[in-house]
Parts: structure tokens; C-alpha cells; sequence
């Protein structure tokens, strides 16, 4: 058969043709309950896409590399010698052991150094003037220009690009890194990467700023002034939208809020002279990458579309309509139990990410909940990118989920979704107004409360979490990294003590008399000896104008189960025995089997100990069996024709000889027949349709696992 005739002899279905066929195969079920999906947001998703689905899309007729770049910011001719940069974070709290770890890193696949600050650094606190929590915990202790040379001794930024993450006034830290970069003779015009702030980032984690975003936004428009000017290459101006997903919102809530903040740092440095051509190159998107595959691919594509058309209404260059996207696997997703399997949720991520279109990614190691990423869990997490690029051949492929009907579908429905909720926000004033009358906070609540109940009914499903819980697990040993303020407020103290105070003095006084261009005037301080904390006071001045917005709750999908499986832990270890379930499985195998094995899975989530080896035919042996097992609960397993029979007088039985023990049945019997059983001495019944975390928590309370 030739090749031009292949499956000609077939007749092609129409979609009646094949609806017709799906429900016959329903056999009366209805097909939109079966087989119409709805997502977190508010999307129906069909059974089948067809051509016909995406014809009258504008972006289907558009090539890679060509506006609005939902294909791609790179053109077809480019893609053979561009990929994403593997930008993995490299937590360290000390300089040195952070270059350690990047030279190792960077000789082994790496091709972006990730700095993760600390909190102080972030503040813009010297180590002496933070609380010791602030210092060294998940980050690089930074305070001068030093430890950025320490930190980045043997590694030449003029190959490899950079991406730190400054807080919400970024000047201060970014003159650290350039004078660095001046002292070593480098280019500046060769400085790629990132070194942006996001006054919103920290917003939304911790709710206030001492200062008024008016500040940041003056710092801002400092750095992006200069960068545009002297390192073209250079990210000036982060917009974060991990906040969003990492207190549970969805891909809307995501998409719009980010673009919100783009276009509040955009209006802000418009109004302090900046043109529009010299801001939007200097931002960078940071997004979190979920488990829904083909609706984080959605989302990269529709971020890119939209900001395109953004940037397009401000009257900037093609080149400025651009998205530079940064994506970190979710942390939101990881787990603490059973977690090998966090290596599978951040390749199926990362594979997202990539098909998604991200320029630099970081897959989070699959012990992150847990402790700081250590030789092994960063190797692992860095060859899963390597993986993809060179084993799986990602990066050869231009925009590898272009033209599937459903991504398509899928990323025109959610851009659209995305920008209804981005417009509301623009008529609210704007994203600091809608934040200060908590209404991305209140609707974000709303989704993660609905997230949450999906878990706890086990309609969604965590692995090793709320669904085949391994009781036995020995999970990684939890660390932290050592505790350093001490010493670093010695080397502070040492510091200050080599500096010459009077050239150190004038350099900040010129830096605080400069008004038009802070950015030379800071380098000459920090190359004089001045610490971060100095240069984030005078770059703050004297603004005591406090911003105050209701912060986001940050959280991950698995803790309530965890909190279980901790006090089942900690209940083994106080008496030297797990709480027990007795499972009475009656009659044949045939009969108990299903729920006996539903009911062992059920409590084996909490961290029970099941005792289900035997099986009983009369209710006095099973009675007898459970009551002498001490455990504290018992649930009875059989079939719903069975129970009339065999509830009543097991659960009498049961509650005459132990009346403390709780007696539960698996399954749902009609209302009239429950009533009857509960009577006899049945406490509740467990079945698909139950709150698994909460039935499991009042019964941990009940039996005095939680006091």
C-alpha cells in the first residue's frame, strides 16, 4: 500500500458518529458525568478534541519565534543551539560551602548558578542586626562583598548566567554582585541572568514591609535604568507567582496576578521616566510547575501569549514582547511520607516546564520537605533536567506541544480565564489594592479550601500520602543547616575593623547625595568596604511608611495526612505500639475481601496498625478475636447482604465485653438499616465517600492518640 493511500479504505467518524458510540458503551450513564471534567479552574474539559475545536484560533497560524510568542520566544533557526538553562538552587548557608557545591555542580551538568538567599540578606540586615533564625536558615549569608567572592571564586559570569533572588529592595544586594564583577575585571555588557526583586514576593509571604513600595519601586527603576544601559543581558525586575500556586491557587489565579504585577512595575517605572522598551526586557517571570501536565503546558504557552499582548497595548517592540520565564518544580505537590516518589511528581513537572517553554528551570530535590538538598539529591534532581535534554531530546524539538488540538484548546481557554480575573484586578486599582482589600487572598483561600477537601475525600490523590501509605517507611533522616549568626557576627565585627572608616563614610555620603544614578555611587561604596545592611539604609533613607497587606498561607498538599502519621509516630514511641485496628472479616473471602482491603488501606493513612489475618464465620468468635487483640477500634468487613445477619449481634457482642472499643462498619447501608446498627452499637461507617482525614482525626482524639 502506498504511503499517499494509507487508511483511505477507512471511513473517518464524524464526532456524532463517535458520541453514538461512547454512549452505547455507557449503557445509560450519562455521558457529561462520565466523561466531562471539570479542573480547579473552572474549566470543562471534553473527551476528545478535534480540528474543528482550534481553527479559529489566531495563535494556530503562528511560527515559533513570532508574536505572541505562545510558540516560543525563539525562532525556528535558533532552537538547534538554545535550551533551557538547568538552574538548579544550590542551598548553602556559608560562602564557601556554596561554591563548593556550584564548581561541583557546574562541572556536572549545571549551566546557571541559583543563589538562595537568606532571610537577613533578603531584609537587608547585616548578621549582627537579625535574629539568628534569620541567619543561614535555607540560604547564603551575604553581607559584603567579600562573600560574594568567596561564594563565587572560579566561576565566570561572563559564560555562566546567574539568577538570584534579592527581595523586595533589590539595589543593595545587585551592587554586591557588580562590584564583584568590576573587581574581577569582567565585561559588564556580559552579565546574563537575573538578579531581580519582587517588593510583592515578599508581601505575600510575610504580609508588610517596614517601607512603602514607593522606595522599592525607586531602587527599581535605579538598577533597570543602569542594566539597560550597561548590561542589556541582565534581569533587573523578578515577577513571582509561586506565592499563588504555593497557598494553593490555580493556573487563573497564577497567570492573572503575576501579569498584574508586571503591569504595577511597568506603571511605576513609566512614571519615573523609563520608557517601555527599556523595562520589559529587564523582567523576569518565576512560575511554580505543578502536577497537571498538560495544564502547566497550558499555562507557560497563555503567560507568554499574554503578556505579548500586554506589553503590545504599551506600545513596545516586538522584541520587548517577550516573556524570559524562570519555573521551579512545585513545592506545593512534594510530600514528606514516602518520598522517592517526589522524584516522579518533579520529572513529570519539569517535563512541563519544558514543553511549556521555560528558559531556566530548578527541579526540586526529592527531599526538599525535609532538609536542605544534599550531594546525592541534588545530582539526582539536576539529572532529571540532563534527562530530558540529552536522553529524551527535548531541547531539539520546537515547541514540542504545538498543534496537539487540546493544548491548544486548553491554552486559549485558560488565557482567557486568566485575563476575565487580570481585568477585574485592573479595575480594582490595580494588584497592591486588591491585595490591601484581600480579595486574591480571599478567592485563593476559597480554591485551596476546596483543593484541600478533594484530599481529605481522597478524590485527589497523593501517593504514599492519602493513598497506599506505607506504615513500615523509614523516611530520610530530618537536618538543618548549622547554626551560624555567632560566627558571622564575628566576621562582621572583623570587618568593620579592616575598613578605612573615613573613605568608607564619604563614599556612603555620595551615595546618599546621588539622586539620578545610585548604581556606580553604591559599587564604590561596597568596593570601599560598606555591608549590605549599609547600603540598604541608605538606599531606604528614612521611609518609615509601613505596607501592610493580609499574607498568603503557605502550605503543601499533604500535610494534614502527615500531621496523622506524626501522631501515630508519636504515639508508638510514648507507649511502644501503633493504634490498632481489628478487622472482623466475615465469611468468605469472597464476601470481606473488598472492604477488608479498602479498610486496611483506610488506616494504614493514619498511621494504624491493621490486624486483619483471619476470617470468622460466627459473630461470637469474631467478637472474641477482636476484644482479645486489645485493639482499640474494630470494623467489620463483609457484604451488604450479609450485614442484616451479622452486625447487630457482632457489634452487641463486641460492646458487652469491651464497651470503650469503637465499632465501625465498612460500607453504606441504606438510612433505616444504619439506624438499626448504630443501635446495636456501631459507632459510623467508612466508605468512598468519607472525609478519610477527618474520620481518621476524630478517631486518633477518640482513643487518646491526640491529647
Amino acid at each position: 500500500m502506498k504511503k499517499d493511500s494509507l487508511f483511505t479504505a477507512f471511513a473517518v467518524p464524524t464526532y456524532e458518529q463517535w458520541r453514538a458510540a461512547a454512549e452505547k458503551s455507557l449503557k445509560g450513564a450519562s455521558f457529561d458525568a462520565k466523561l466531562l471534567t471539570k479542573t480547579n479552574e473552572g474549566i470543562t474539559l471534553q473527551p476528545i478534541y478535534r480540528k474543528e475545536d482550534t481553527e479559529k484560533l489566531p495563535q494556530m497560524d503562528e511560527l515559533p519565534g513570532m508574536a505572541p510568542f505562545v510558540r516560543g520566544t525563539k525562532a525556528i533557526e535558533e532552537k538547534p543551539t538554545q535550551s533551557w538553562h538547568i538552574s538548579q538552587e544550590i542551598v548553602a548557608n556559608t560562602a564557601e560551602a556554596f561554591n563548593t557545591a556550584a564548581l561541583h555542580d557546574l562541572a556536572r551538568g549545571q549551566t546557571m548558578v541559583n543563589i538562595a538567599l537568606d532571610q537577613a540578606a533578603l531584609r537587608g540586615l547585616d548578621p549582627d542586626e537579625a535574629n539568628s533564625e534569620e541567619v543561614g536558615h535555607r540560604g547564603l549569608s551575604l553581607f559584603c562583598k567579600k562573600d560574594v567572592d568567596a561564594a563565587l571564586q572560579g566561576i565566570d559570569l561572563e559564560k555562566v548566567p546567574l539568577y538570584v533572588e534579592t527581595g523586595a529592595l533589590g539595589l543593595p544586594v545587585l551592587t554586591l554582585f557588580l562590584a564583584h564583577f568590576e573587581a574581577t575585571g569582567k565585561d559588564l555588557s556580559k552579565l546574563r541572568g537575573c538578579i531581580g526583586q519582587d517588593p510583592f514576593a515578599i508581601l505575600l509571604a510575610e504580609g508588610r514591609l517596614p517601607y512603602s513600595l514607593e522606595t522599592s519601586y525607586d531602587a527599581m527603576a535605579q538598577t533597570t535604568r543602569w542594566a539597560s544601559k550597561h548590561a542589556p543581558e541582565l534581569k533587573t525586575i523578578l515577577v513571582g507567582a509561586q506565592a499563588y500556586h504555593n497557598a494553593g491557587g490555580n493556573a487563573v489565579t497564577e497567570l492573572a496576578y503575576s501579569l498584574s504585577a508586571g503591569v504595577e512595575f511597568i506603571q511605576a517605572l513609566l512614571a519615573r521616566g523609563l520608557s517601555i522598551d527599556e523595562i520589559a526586557p529587564r523582567i523576569q517571570f518565576s512560575y511554580a510547575i505543578g502536577s497537571d501536565v498538560f495544564m502547566e503546558i497550558a499555562k507557560l504557552r497563555a503567560a507568554k501569549m499574554l503578556w505579548s499582548t500586554i506589553i503590545t497595548s504599551y506600545g513596545g517592540s516586538v522584541e520587548s514582547q517577550k516573556m524570559t520565564i524562570h519555573a521551579r518544580t512545585s513545592a506545593w505537590t512534594k510530600t514528606i511520607l514516602d518520598p522517592y516518589v517526589n522524584l516522579l511528581r518533579s520529572t513529570t513537572e519539569a517535563f512541563s516546564a519544558v514543553l511549556g517553554g521555560v528558559d531556566s528551570l530548578h527541579v526540586s530535590a526529592f527531599d526538599e520537605a525535609i532538609r536542605p538538598a544534599n550531594e546525592f539529591s541534588r545530582r539526582i534532581a539536576r539529572n532529571t533536567q540532563i534527562i530530558l535534554e540529552q536522553e529524551a531530546h527535548l531541547a531539539k524539538v520546537v515547541d514540542p506541544a504545538g498543534g496537539s488540538w487540546y493544548v491548544e484548546w486548553l491554552t486559549d481557554a485558560l488565557a482567557q480565564k486568566a485575563w476575565e480575573l487580570f481585568l477585574q484586578t485592573e479595575e480594582k486599582g490595580g494588584l497592591l489594592d486588591s491585595l490591601k482589600a484581600s480579595l486574591p487572598q480571599n478567592l485563593i483561600e476559597q480554591l485551596a479550601q476546596a483543593k484541600s477537601a478533594s484530599i481529605e475525600q481522597r478524590k485527589a490523590r497523593i501517593v504514599g500520602s492519602n493513598m497506599y501509605a506505607n506504615v513500615q517507611e523509614s523516611a530520610p533522616q530530618q537536618e538543618t543547616l548549622p547554626a551560624i549568626q555567632k560566627d558571622r557576627i564575628n566576621e562582621v565585627k572583623s570587618h568593620r575593623a579592616g575598613q578605612d572608616h573615613d573613605s568608607l563614610s564619604k563614599t556612603l555620603e555620595n551615595l546618599a547625595a546621588s539622586s539620578d544614578d545610585l548604581v556606580p555611587a553604591a559599587i564604590k561604596a561596597a568596593l570601599a568596604g560598606a555591608t549590605l545592611g549599609d547600603l540598604f539604609k541608605v538606599v531606604r533613607k528614612s521611609d518609615q511608611t509601613e505596607t501592610v497587606i493580609a499574607p498568603l498561607r503557605f502550605h503543601r498538599a499533604a500535610e494534614s495526612f502527615e500531621a496523622l502519621r506524626k501522631h501515630s509516630a508519636m504515639h508508638l514511641e510514648k507507649t511502644g505500639s501503633r493504634p490498632a485496628v481489628f478487622l472482623a472479616n466475615m465469611g468468605p473471602v469472597s464476601k470481606h475481601k473488598a472492604r477488608a482491603d479498602f479498610s486496611a488501606e483506610f488506616f494504614a493513612i493514619g498511621g494504624f496498625s491493621v490486624i486483619r489475618e483471619h476470617h470468622f464465620q460466627t459473630p461470637e468468635e469474631a467478637a472474641q478475636s477482636a476484644v482479645e487483640s486489645g485493639a482499640a477500634i474494630t470494623v467489620i468487613c463483609s457484604d451488604d447482604a450479609s450485614y442484616p445477619a451479622i452486625v447487630p449481634p457482632l457489634a452487641q457482642a463486641i460492646k458487652q465485653a469491651n464497651p470503650q472499643m469503637l465499632v465501625l462498619l465498612a460500607g453504606l447501608p441504606e438510612a433505616e438499616q444504619l439506624a438499626s446498627y448504630q443501635a446495636a452499637g456501631v459507632e459510623d461507617c467508612i466508605h468512598v465517600r468519607t472525609n478519610c482525614y477527618q474520620m481518621l482525626r476524630n478517631l486518633q482524639e477518640r482513643i487518646g492518640v491526640i491529647s
